[in-house]
């Protein structure tokens, strides 16, 4: 369950960013864009220029959906864990003001790097 409120250790696997788009269409800001998405069976997060949304699928039917919004103004630090000859996966740490540190470990067609980029652009700024 992908859920910030947990703060769970996630098997994330990268996927379209037109997917994730439209994952989360309904609850972006106009000219809010996807840079990275991500999904766990039918859970998924999705990384935009303005925060981190946790798409959570509930029930068995999937028409329940819980959205959390955690913009990167919150992000008090982070690291990184790059994948390595053995261990094919990475790891993001994120610590996050009023909730604690969360990790996501991402599966090795993610590119970690750019994705560290981009919220350091967003938190350093």
């Amino acid at each position: 369950m992908v859920d910030f409120k947990n703060k769970a250790y996630f098997k994330l696997k990268a996927f379209d960013n037109d997917e994730g788009q439209k994952v989360v269409q309904d609850i972006l800001i106009k000219n809010e864009e996807v840079i990275a998405s991500f999904s766990s069976m039918r859970d998924k997060l999705i990384f935009t220029d303005k925060r981190i949304i946790s798409v959570n699928v509930q029930g068995i039917t999937g028409k329940k959906i819980d959205y959390t919004s955690l913009p990167y103004s919150k992000i008090q630090a982070y690291s990184v864990e790059t994948a390595g000859m053995l261990d094919l996966d990475a790891e993001i740490d994120i610590t996050i003001s009023g909730l604690g540190t969360i990790k996501f470990e991402l599966t090795n067609s993610a590119d970690i790097k750019d994705i560290c980029m981009k919220i350091s652009e967003k938190v350093l700024n």
